[in-house]
């Protein structure tokens, strides 16, 4: 049949119709296609020209600057310095043995490096840079550019390392960098590239290693042309990083720096906490080390004689360290019971030197016996029979209550490395931990801070300004970020009885006021800057009733490993409390002669700002404390290795 030529017609325009589209989208894509060609062949051409005849393109990491360090008024702990290395990529080297032979002739080589480059040269992915030669001089990096052309896959480097110039007055607290170690890369799940870079550090302990990822950074990137031989023709384009954030402390430089000079010669800590903010201005641990020793890796030698210093060096003794508070803990005891209503103000107790507790005697450090004392007396002299009373009338669960309360048995967070929580002990944990009931002894034990009772000094610093306060202070390591001011460790009321605290700080006041104070030989002159504390002496050792009976334990007769631990915890001004110190003297002796005076020298220094005036001290110290500030004046005047690389 055929088709009306009206249809017909149609149909032929359908087809004109969809042939005209399918021909425009045609000549749209090879439109397209010809722009294309046209941008890569003369707009592009440079670029793809270059990976052509042999010539490549490296995409290389930029080690991010690493954070630096301050103290509170901006002054600097830790600071990069340059660093001059000597890299080799073994892909580009290819014959390792002959360009180590060349570079050798031009630079001098230490063996332990060459062999440890060796070795990670073998090992290592064959586009890895390995530094070979660490610490050159700029005259070395100069030979090796110039003699480039005969040394291929050889890279001279600027780079940038750590440096402490306090050396060993932060080390504790701020720790050290250190080059990336297998044992780092195992701990850390899916490490980033940037930490196979040659020697890239990051921080080991401290607060460089509790603070990494604000400090690291992150790496940039940079494009550059390389030769046939893997030689840098030029550099094409460049993505920096993000620098790592500075961080300023709270410490105070001069201070932390008077308080490790006033520690020498002891194995010792000190904190010091500001009552208002809980800022820490000062944490030393003596004796103390160079962190500066540790940034490139520490030696054998150097290592061992740290690790075999009897006064051991490395452990942070401020945050690390728990000792039995001792008679510095008579404060939580008094509070415990007088808190419970268990004893008043005006209630006495008789002590004969001893208490029978059970069939066992417990005995007073005096042996013939305070007499009738109450709670002021008790503190200012430090009776322990008027303590053991306590314990028997309150019970070791309001005594732990209130220690925590006070800061003890609480890890506080602070970016510093194994920050102790001590240990204030109850019935449970006796049970749990030891697999035996609690006993009454145990308590009695408890009350003078002996038998399971632990702390550090860092929380008797903060148990200290606790009291003073009457404010739940929180200590507070870190500033700033950035210049951003962090959270406030100012704290809120605890909610204690005001009237007993009060009483508290005044027999406190008596124990460095009162001629019959423990610390009377320790006190403030200046009636505006008055000093209140309270002493205290830990055993080492277990002591038998008889050695107690005949008086034989005089620490002087016994070796430094058996003598007591000597503690002391003050706060001053006494009417306007404005720093809280905590000090221990490992085996010491007692707090009285040993630890009172560390504390009032730095509560002194922090108070006046500088040496304080001779008339601050009691007379008849006077003499001694001149020289002693001569000889403090010059041990804080070292030279900074700075000074040292100048001369």
């Amino acid at each position: 049949m055929r088709r009306p030529p009206r249809d017909t017609a149609e149909s032929q325009r359908r087809i004109t119709r969809r042939g005209l589209v399918v021909g425009g989208l045609q000549l749209g894509v090879m439109g397209a296609l010809a722009l294309r060609m046209r941008y890569m062949q003369l707009e592009q051409a440079d670029q793809f020209r270059l990976l052509a005849d042999e010539n490549r393109i490296n995409i290389q990491l930029i080690p991010p600057t690493r954070g630096r360090i301050f103290d509170r008024e901006g002054r600097i702990i830790a600071e990069n310095v340059p660093s001059y290395r000597i890299t080799m990529i073994r892909e580009q080297a290819r014959d390792v043995d002959e360009v180590i032979a060349r570079l050798a002739r031009l630079v001098e080589l230490d063996p332990g490096e060459l062999e440890k480059a060796r070795r990670e040269l073998k090992e290592l992915r064959g586009d890895t840079p390995v530094t070979v030669a660490d610490r050159v001089t700029w005259e070395d990096i100069s030979r090796v550019a110039v003699n480039a052309p005969a040394l291929p896959g050889v890279h001279p480097e600027v780079g940038l390392s750590r440096r402490y110039p306090l050396r060993d007055d932060h080390a504790h607290v701020v720790g050290y960098v250190g080059p990336v170690s297998d044992r780092d890369l195992d701990r850390i799940d899916a490490p980033e590239q940037l930490l196979r870079l040659p020697r890239f550090q990051i921080g080991k302990i401290g607060l460089e290693a509790q603070r990494e990822n604000l400090l690291r950074g992150s790496a940039g990137t940079r494009r550059v042309e390389v030769n046939a031989a893997g030689r840098v023709m030029r550099e094409l384009d460049r993505q920096e990083g993000q620098p790592g954030s500075d961080i300023q402390l709270t410490l105070d430089n001069e201070l932390q720096t008077y308080a490790n000079a006033r520690l020498d010669g002891e194995s010792a800590a000190v904190v010091m906490i500001d009552c208002e903010t809980g800022d820490i201005l000062a944490c030393a641990s003596s004796p103390s080390y160079d962190p500066n020793l540790f940034v490139r890796g520490i030696s054998i030698a150097d290592y061992r004689a740290l690790l075999d210093d009897p006064y051991r060096p490395l452990p942070n003794k401020a945050v690390q360290g728990i000792y039995p508070p001792g008679s510095t803990f008579k404060m939580v005891t008094a509070l415990a019971a007088l808190e419970a209503g268990d004893v008043s103000l005006q209630d006495t107790v008789y002590c004969p030197g001893h208490l029978e507790i059970s069939g066992r005697r417990f005995h007073c450090w005096k042996r013939g016996g305070h007499g009738n004392m109450d709670l002021h007396l008790s503190l200012r002299e430090s009776c322990d029979v008027y303590y053991y009373e306590l314990a028997l009338r309150t019970g070791i669960e309001n005594i732990s209550a209130m220690a925590e309360r006070l800061g003890l048995g609480v890890q506080f967070d602070l970016p510093m490395t194994s920050v102790a929580k001590g240990l204030a002990p109850t019935r449970e944990w006796k049970v749990a931990n030891r697999g035996e009931p609690w006993v009454v002894g145990d308590s009695a034990n408890a009350s003078i801070g002996q038998g399971f009772v632990l702390a550090s000094p860092l929380q008797l610093a903060v148990m200290t300004a606790r009291l003073a306060t009457s404010r739940s202070v929180t200590p507070r390591l870190v500033k700033s970020i950035d210049g951003v001011e962090q959270p406030s460790g100012h704290g809120e009321p605890m909610g204690l009885n005001e009237n007993l605290l009060r009483e508290v700080r005044r027999a406190m006041y008596a124990v460095t006021n009162s001629n019959r104070g423990t610390a009377y030989r320790s006190r403030i002159i200046e009636d505006a800057f008055r000093l209140a504390g309270k002493t205290g002496t830990s055993q080492v050792r277990n002591i038998s009733t008889g050695e107690r009976a005949t008086g034989v334990l005089s620490n002087d007769a016994l070796p430094r490993e058996q003598r007591d631990h000597a503690l002391f915890v003050s706060f001053a001004p006494y009417d306007a409390p404005k720093y809280a110190v905590a000090v221990v003297v490992e085996h010491g002796g007692g707090g009285s002669t040993a630890a009172a005076p560390i504390a009032r020298d730095i509560t002194l220094q922090a108070l006046y700002g500088e040496d304080p005036p001779l008339a601050a001290y009691p007379e008849a110290d006077r003499p001694r404390i001149k020289a002693q500030q001569e000889k403090l004046r010059a041990a804080r005047s070292r030279p900074t290795p700075e000074d040292s690389d100048r001369a």
